[in-house]
This record gives structure tokens, sequence and C-alpha cells, in this order.
């Protein structure tokens, strides 16, 4: 018998609004101890997802020059230095929204996928999460660790790899 998504998805999701600050998120996602969130419009219809990565990417790319560019004398260099600073700085006087750094797509698949169709869509498209819906509206959430179950769960790897112990 075949492991279908709703059998080891989390069915409570703790989404963000799009309005929420970058910080806020950050607060958000380690206090919850989680890596990243589903996130909402004003009418609570999922958007995107926010995650870590994205907060990083952001600072990351905020903070270092352009790679690509033609090389600069180190006078350039120092005066580069000095607007990237003040840019940054004035920056971080309006605050960075969750709706400036989420990843707008929304990937998802039907609670009666199997398992194995979700771990491809996952590896394909290098999901850490996937979101799960019955009737076009989100139920629920897979991530890595729920796909873990598949190999600590006994049970459910007997499933998945299509074997079962004969009953009686």
């Amino acid at each position: 018998m075949t492991v279908l998504a709703h059998e080891i998805m989390t069915p409570s999701i703790k989404a963000v609004p799009q309005s929420w600050t970058m910080d806020r998120l950050a607060r958000f996602l380690t206090d919850n101890e989680i890596t990243g969130s589903p996130v909402t419009d004003d009418t609570g219809e999922i958007v995107g997802i926010a995650t870590l990565k994205d907060i990083t990417e952001f600072r990351w790319n905020a903070n270092r020059a352009n790679p690509g560019a033609n090389p600069m004398t180190e006078e350039e260099e120092q005066e580069a230095r000095r607007l990237r600073m003040v840019i940054f700085e004035e920056m971080g006087k309006v605050p960075v929204e969750v709706r400036d750094i989420m990843t707008p797509l929304v990937l998802s698949v039907d609670e009666q996928t199997p398992v194995q169709d979700i771990a491809e869509v996952m590896m394909k498209e290098h999901l850490h999460r996937i979101f799960i819906t019955k009737e076009k509206k989100i139920t629920g959430i897979v991530t890595t660790y729920d796909m873990l179950k598949l190999i600590s769960d006994k049970e459910l790897t007997k499933r998945c790899a299509g074997t079962s112990e004969p009953a009686g």
C-alpha cells in the first residue's frame, strides 16, 4: 500500500503576513525552531514562502560588491565601499518587509499524492518543504523532516518499498 502525503504531512502551518519586517520574521522562525514559513496576504491567502535562506541572501547581497564589475582602482574601491555603507545604513532606516524577500512561487501537491512523487518533486526543485492541498486549499506541509519519517518508521518504510508482512 502506497504512503500518501496526508499520512506524513504536518497539518498545522505557521504562516506570517507579508507586511512583517524581515527582523520580525527572523525572530519568529528562531522562536518556533523552523527554517521557513508560508507568507499570507491581507486576505489570508498564501502568496509565497520566506525562509532563513531568503534572509541570509538578502543580507549577503546588501553587503557584497558586484563580482562581475570592471576592476577598480584602490580609490574607486574605497569610494564604492563608502557608498555601499551609506546606502546600507539608509536601507536600515526603512524596514525590509517579508514581501521584499519572499519567494512568490508556491509549489504544492494534493493530499493523495504518493510520497515517492513528492520526493521526486522536492529533489528536482531543491525544496525543503512543499505545501499539501485538498480541493486547492492548503491543508498541510511536508518538509524534509517529515520525509525522514519514512525511514524511521518501519511500517512506513515497508509500505514505501511496496512490501508488507502477511497477516496472521
